[in-house]
């Protein structure tokens, strides 16, 4: 942020001393808005400020991975998901919509009576957020702290953005509400690809120990059987961790 504002005002002081230069000015600022939109659009950026796109070395060397599941609850799809997980004793990470919390308060303190965690992917989960500004940002960010709060009894410390897509205006949000962003090490597209063979392999590729796994519970795309693609994938992934003596826990977790 404070490097473009620099090229602003450069520009602008360019073109105030010698006006024909104002065409180069010109392709400066907006090469500058170009790579802001680009980084903003690569959810595992690091150029915006932090973000978890793997656990940290300790946990890593934990040999510790992350399940995180977006988009929920959903009534029909994160019972089931909390039933797997419970077979293999594994630990997860819920990003929930706060609209869609307070539709299903109990399954939200379901969730976390389990041994899970319910983090912030903010209230409304809208397709413009990565394009708010600040303002907007910290109305939907506090407004799903508040709702999972009351739900829950307990603070999310972790954020997840729609889509991962973001802008500049995000990392000082978070910083002033004291949440850390997240992101993912790899994921499998399950809310668009509906095959569950080519989301558990590409998923598996990436099945090592700092691994942040992204799945969905609401959003799942469906099998050709009208599975939800999720209830499909997780079995396999929960077994090759345990395999692989990778342990799935909360990113919570992780901090320690």
């Amino acid at each position: 942020m404070r490097i473009s504002f620099v090229v602003h005002g450069l520009a602008l002081v360019a073109v105030v001393v010698a006006p024909a230069l104002w065409p180069w000015a010109l392709a400066v600022v907006v090469a500058n808005h170009a790579l802001l939109a680009g980084v903003g659009l690569w959810p595992r950026s690091h150029w915006l400020g932090p973000n978890w796109s793997s656990l940290p070395e300790a946990a890593t060397a934990r040999n510790e991975i992350a399940l995180t599941i977006d988009d929920g609850p959903d009534p029909q799809v994160t019972p089931q998901v909390l039933d797997l997980l419970d077979r293999y004793a594994a630990r997860a990470t819920f990003f929930c919509i706060g609209d869609k919390a307070a539709r299903h308060p109990e399954l939200c303190r379901e969730i976390v009576r389990r041994g899970h965690a319910v983090e912030n992917h903010s209230q409304h989960h809208r397709h413009h957020f990565s394009v708010m500004g600040p303002r907007g940002m910290m109305r939907e960010l506090q407004a799903a702290q508040d709702t999972l709060v009351a739900i829950t009894g307990r603070r999310p410390r972790f954020f997840r953005a729609p889509a991962g897509l973001r802008n500049p205006f995000l990392e000082p949000v978070l910083a002033r509400m004291d949440l850390r962003l997240a992101s993912w090490s790899v994921r499998g597209f399950d809310t668009r690809v509906g095959d569950a063979g080519r989301v558990t392999h590409k998923l598996l590729r990436g099945l090592k120990a700092g691994a942040i796994v992204l799945l969905h519970d609401g959003n799942a795309a469906r099998t050709p059987a009208g599975i939800p693609v999720i209830l499909e994938v997780l079995p396999a992934v929960l077994a090759s961790a345990a395999a692989a003596r990778l342990k799935p826990v909360t990113l919570s977790e992780a901090l320690a």
